[in-house]
């Protein structure tokens, strides 16, 4: 496209200025968060169902203390809710207000960079392959491959040509267009706020096996509730009194509330990556961060600083050198130059140089490998073109390399005229100053850093020297799928396709691969990719295909994502071998209890009580103190049922004795319950403080927001349990005894959780 452009201008700054006053920013504003609204929606699903259908039930029966609890288990599960999603939308409102879209538009003669919100109908753009199209524009100049799924939900891309439409929201896959704002905000045919936070992502990989838990969890449940319905009928006792009791049962062992604790423990440590200078665009990235164990960096931009220069020069041809550079300068994109560009131009300047005079100009493309101009030279006209030397070679004559070209002293640029290799420009990107360290952090907490370069095997593997990579360098056509990923330090020759096909290799070898990226042909694999991260340099595209984006240059943050990751997998931890095992002697104390004694051992105000005290810590799980792990974490169903499996064990055999003293000792069913429900409680908030460290649970301590919360529902179950409200009074002397149990049997425990874990 001819970059001179004189029938194509902007608007006037002032112009521009009266118009965004008059038509407002190029935003559509969010319906704000209400809280009245998000606790009707829980007041509305399933889980809420089987609640208000117990609720009805005990209203018909005429049991009012018992409805007045369903009530209140209603309304604490809603709150919780509601509370939860207020924290987790604040934070990504807030991550989207720093992570926002920008264009290069004209205003005054001049191109500039300004937030998208700031355009304008008559705006002239400018827009490349990568970029998120900003607004509403009709093309004017160049061919653009456009991803359209955002409006469409069509996930081919579409063609546009000079005259058609393109939308806000919508992908410029490949192309270099200029282009007319038609339409902002509202008046958009999207009507959207563009964003680069992906609010609906799929689930991580510890929410995924979470899922099947959950899934078996139902499938114990039913099967209880099978036994319990057949046990009442064969016994004859009242089927409808037990409908509520069965209810409860589900909602106080199905853990429901899982994927709105993991949105808010994300969405914490997301909130701290933000003042890290970290931006989370996908919240499931942090959990995935912990179990990281590959990470592929690109080179150029992410090691090195992305500011190459000429160091070298090779003419192949019979041209004077000065016309061989000026052709070369003729080549580069004199709008929106590229670091190669800028480094030529540079190179160019030195010698005084000035571009050729243009007729047509395609920008570099990675699918072809060069960008290509047509020009007037000393001749005549003629098609010159820069770009990979290797993508080159395949299109012109190949020229005899120098004996003294050395390959390992840098990047290769050619410049050729029409079917003739002219010269080779050799470029040298130093490595940042911090990248060798930040490399070496990385690698001590059990990460194996690989580098990804388009550059040769020489190149790559010297660059990879002086960081510090451990291993060797190989060619991607010399990747084989025997070779061992332990002996890699990086991958050379690699171009833009291949990268997807390298993240899925490893992910096939069972490995939790993360990567870092920029470019446009970077999204699939940084999608891909178990953790994307898009460097701070990134176009638009790869910063919506990444979980992450670095707002600072260098490697020295991914260790910040690492130790939020950690704590997430800590706290979620917590939160769900606690959660397992919490309900898992739930259910075999009630339903067995039930087929041995004849009763409920736990009435069914007892049991809302034991849900809701449970679930009111996991409210500031996200505030408490965790310890940073230097490997990888491991997931697995073994490990979550080893953990989970000891610990509800241990405390149903403590919590049969329990209940088989309180028989013997002569109390009746009420206060059995009581002291049960003093047990319940006890024992899940010392679960909580033994599953939360790794060591013996009274040399960690935890958050104060933690013991606190535990303190309050120890001192309201003491209250609760003595003086008799909503549950059986029971002496002081039975509340003591059990502390003093859940103590010992928690001691006990923990001793032995120490010892296998020590042993395997």
């Amino acid at each position: 496209m001819d970059q001179k452009n004189e029938a194509l201008t902007g608007l006037d700054e002032p112009d521009a200025e009266a118009r965004l006053r008059k038509d407002g920013p190029n935003e559509v504003a969010e319906k704000p968060f209400s809280f009245p609204r998000a606790i009707a929606k829980r007041l509305w699903e399933p889980s809420a169902w089987i609640l208000e259908g117990a609720l009805l039930l005990e209203i018909i029966l005429g049991k009012g203390i018992q409805a007045g609890f369903i009530v209140l288990m209603l309304l604490f599960a809603a709150l919780n809710g509601a509370i939860q999603e207020r924290r987790a939308t604040k934070v990504l409102h807030s991550l989207t207000d720093e992570l926002e879209v920008t264009a290069t538009v004209m205003r005054s003669g001049e191109w500039r960079r300004v937030p998208a919100r700031e355009l304008v109908v008559g705006d002239l753009v400018s827009l490349s392959g990568g970029d998120l199209i900003p607004a509403d524009v009709q093309l004017l100049q160049g061919t653009a491959e456009i991803n359209e799924s955002a409006i469409t939900g069509e996930s081919a891309s579409v063609a546009r040509k000079v005259g058609e439409s393109a939308y806000a929201g919508t992908e410029l896959v490949r192309g270099d267009i200029l282009a007319r704002v038609t339409a902002t905000g509202s008046a958009s045919r999207s009507g959207k706020t563009i964003s680069l936070i992906n609010k609906s992502s799929a689930p991580g990989h510890l929410q995924q096996l979470l899922g099947k838990i959950i899934g078996y969890l139902a499938i114990v449940d039913a099967v209880l509730a099978v036994i319990l319905v057949a046990t009442t009928l064969i016994r004859h006792e009242n089927l409808i009194s037990m409908l509520p009791f069965l209810a409860m049962l589900v909602i106080a062992t199905i853990p429901i509330a899982m994927p709105s604790s993991f949105a808010v423990a994300n969405s914490v440590e997301a909130k701290v990556l933000s003042q890290q200078h970290i931006l989370v665009s996908d919240l499931t990235g942090i959990q995935e961060a912990a179990n990281m164990n590959v990470l592929l960096v690109d080179k150029t931009g992410t090691i090195t600083a992305n500011k190459p220069s000429v160091v070298g020069f090779h003419n192949l041809s019979d041209h004077p050198d000065t016309e061989v550079v000026q052709m070369a300068l003729t080549a580069t994109d004199q709008r929106k130059p590229s670091v190669i560009d800028k480094a030529i131009q540079n190179y160019a300047a030195d010698q005084h140089l000035d571009a050729l005079p243009q007729t047509s100009y395609t920008p570099f493309d990675s699918s072809t490998g060069y960008s290509e101009v047509a020009a007037q030279t000393a001749t005549g006209a003629a098609t010159i073109r820069l770009g990979a030397l290797k993508r080159l070679q395949h299109v012109t004559k190949t020229a005899d390399m120098p004996a003294d070209l050395d390959f390992s002293a840098g990047r290769t640029t050619a410049v050729a005229l029409g079917d003739t290799l002219l010269g080779v420009f050799i470029l040298q990107d130093q490595p940042r100053p911090d990248s060798a360290a930040a490399i070496t952090n990385i690698q001590s907490r059990g990460v194996k850093v690989m580098m990804l370069t388009g550059d040769n095997q020489k190149t790559a593997a010297a660059v990879a020297k002086d960081v510090k990579l451990q291993g060797h360098v190989v060619s991607y056509s010399d990747l084989q799928d025997d070779t061992p990923i332990e002996e890699l330090a990086g991958i050379a020759d690699v171009v833009p396709e291949d990268k997807l096909a390298i993240v899925e290799k490893f992910q096939k070898a069972g490995y939790i691969v993360g990567m870092t990226g920029d470019g446009v042909n970077d999204a699939p694999a940084l999608k891909q990719a178990d953790l994307g991260v898009a460097v701070s340099t990134a176009v638009d595209l790869a910063k919506r295909s990444a979980r992450m984006v670095l707002m600072t240059p260098g490697l020295s943050s991914i260790t910040d994502i690492l130790d939020s990751g950690h704590r997430v997998y800590q706290r979620m931890m917590t939160w769900t071998i606690t959660k397992l095992s919490r309900a898992a002697q739930l259910s075999i104390l009630l339903t067995f209890g039930y087929l041995i004694f004849g009763f409920l051992p736990l009435t069914l105000n007892a049991m809302i009580l034991v849900a809701i005290l449970n679930d009111l810590v996991t409210l500031v799980l996200g505030t408490d103190h965790t310890t940073i792990s230097y490997h990888p974490e491991a997931w697995n169903m073994a490990k979550l049922s080893k953990s989970a499996g000891i610990l509800a064990a241990g405390w149903t055999v403590a919590g049969f004795g329990w209940l088989l003293w309180l028989i013997h000792i002569g109390l009746n069913a009420g206060q059995i319950s009581t002291a049960l429900y003093c047990f319940l409680i006890f024992s899940a908030m010392l679960t909580i403080l033994m599953t939360r460290t790794k060591k013996t649970y009274w040399t960690d301590h935890a958050s104060h927001q933690v013991n606190e919360a535990i303190a309050g529902n120890t001192v309201l179950t003491f209250i609760l349990a003595g003086f008799g409200w909503g549950v059986a009074a029971i002496s002081w002397q039975l509340i003591a005894i059990s502390v003093v149990l859940t103590l010992v049997v928690g001691v006990i425990l923990t001793l032995l959780s120490t010892w296998i874990r020590k042993s395997i």
